[in-house]
């Protein structure tokens, strides 16, 4: 049974338990009977609660425990000799874990029953071309023991589910029951169906902390093993980006972070002032008319992929840039360049500087507004001098934003800056960002373990370090500015 049939079970099992629990308090509120503490409804969500809840955090904790547990068990099964030399037992089991979960596909097509597979009455070539057919291609060299060991970890999953799903669905059954049998007219339902509201809301809330520090960690782990291998004074002061696909590669970050820093500042020129002047007009000039067109208009510029922001550098502003300014001035003669790609992601971010400025600037209550007329200024003075000041720390954030965006955006300096790390003060050069070299190195034939890999996670935890510094620089000055406004 698959894990979303048992979810749907469970939901269902839940659901009569609410059923049946509220009519049991119903019948127990009678006249001249004791009052109930809660609500009938309340009574109902309790038994619907302790049917689902334990079955749930059972599933959940089952499946986390499960692929761990089954590796280590196959993983004896494989010989050291089918280790390639030089690679991991880590990328071999991964094979097993791909075939593993191609011969499900080809046994869900009917493409080879279970129990031929099972006995062994399909011949490995012949398991070799279904696999194929359902896009799990293997090169030659993959050896009989690996497809064994698959067949092994697919039996050994298939049982752990099975398993799974008697448990899951036992404990739903028992607890159900339990609760509806509990109920009683001085039982607290409410309190508990109230606290576990409580609890799930903090589990939510604790969701965004937890996942940054997953990200966070698994990216210093991943640093850490890096530098094992690699020094870092090479790395943060190096100014030579080369790997090499045999090793001895140089990988400094400095070339990175130039192109990444340039690109940024360019666009941020570009999309700034831009968004700051449209978010004022739209909030302080533009009639409502105006207002409905303009900026869903702007806010259209949010929604374009930026595939297709970088084709548009490609093809058009590139070109452009070459033909009309850098080759007549003598600064370059290619397409792809930091100036290129800079003006694009400029105004791809426009709308995020202008809707959320645009937003701020029409929180400032009114009556600072009607005051500042009041003394006598004027409309562009009272922009100026009131609520310009009132609305900066939220434009800052719009401003964090879209640098954020710029940052981390990776398809546009692709196709309109190129791929070259260099450090040049030339906006007409080609160059690229630490992004681009991210999605680059892990996407590779190199091995993961090897440095010119791993490699990746310094540059995205040195990206991630650089931002958060932003960030806390940026809070700490609008705060002191808060605090002299106010």
């Amino acid at each position: 049974m698959s894990v979303g049939i048992i979810i749907l079970v469970i939901l269902g099992l839940a659901a009569l338990g609410f059923v049946f629990g509220r009519q049991r308090a119903l019948s127990l509120w009678a006249p001249g009977s004791a009052k109930l503490h809660s609500l009938p409804g309340y009574y109902g969500q309790m038994v619907a609660l302790f049917t689902a809840v334990p079955a749930f955090f059972l599933m959940v904790l089952w499946l986390s425990v499960q692929p761990t547990f089954i590796e280590g068990r196959i993983s004896g099964m494989i010989p050291e000799s089918v280790v390639p030399e030089g690679g991991a037992h880590s990328l071999v089991m991964s094979d097993v874990r791909r075939i593993a979960g191609g011969l499900n596909s080809v046994i869900a097509k009917g493409g080879v029953g279970e129990d031929e597979l099972d006995d062994g009455r399909i011949d490995f070539n012949n398991i070799r071309a279904r696999l194929a057919e359902v896009g799990v291609a293997l090169g030659g060299d993959v050896p009989i023991e690996v497809f064994e060991a698959a067949k092994a970890y697919r039996q050994s999953a298939e049982t752990s589910n099975m398993v799974m799903t008697v448990a899951v669905l036992a404990l739903a059954l028992i607890m159900g029951p339990l609760a509806y049998r509990s109920i009683r007219p001085e039982q607290r339902a409410r309190n508990l169906t109230e606290g576990f509201v409580k609890w799930v809301l903090m589990a939510s809330s604790l969701v965004a902390i937890m996942t940054t520090v997953g990200i966070v960690g698994s990216l210093v782990f991943e640093t850490i093993s890096f530098f094992k291998m690699y020094p870092w004074q090479d790395f943060f002061f190096s100014t030579v980006w080369n790997p090499q696909f045999r090793g001895g590669s140089d990988l400094g970050i400095l070339p990175l972070l130039w192109g990444t820093m340039y690109v940024s500042v360019i666009s941020l020129i570009v999309a700034v002032p831009l968004g700051l002047m449209i978010a004022v007009f739209l909030s302080e000039y533009a009639g409502p008319r105006t207002r409905s067109i303009v900026k869903p208009a702007i806010e259209v510029l949010a929604g374009i992929p930026t595939i297709v922001y970088g084709l548009f550098a490609l093809v058009t502003v590139g070109p452009f840039l070459r033909d009309w300014f850098a080759e007549p001035l003598g600064l370059g003669t290619s397409s792809s360049s930091v100036l290129t790609a800079g003006l694009v992601m400029g105004v791809m971010i426009i709308p995020f500087v202008s809707s959320l400025s645009d937003d701020i600037i029409n929180a400032v209550p009114q009556a600072l507004r009607d005051g500042s007329y009041g003394l006598g200024a004027t409309q562009s003075e009272t922009i100026k001098l009131v609520v310009l000041p009132a609305a900066l720390p939220g434009i800052v954030g719009a401003v964090l934003l879209a640098a954020s965006r710029a940052i981390g955006e990776t398809m546009i300096v692709v196709l309109g800056a190129g791929a070259a790390a260099k450090l040049d003060l030339n906006p007409f050069e080609a160059m690229t960002t630490v992004t681009v070299k991210i999605v680059s190195q892990l996407t590779g034939d190199t091995e993961f373990s090897s440095p010119e890999t791993l490699v990746a996670f310094a540059l995205g935890l040195t990206l991630f370090v650089i931002t958060l510094g932003l960030n806390v620089m940026a809070l700490y000055i609008v705060r002191k500015y808060r605090e002299q406004y106010e």
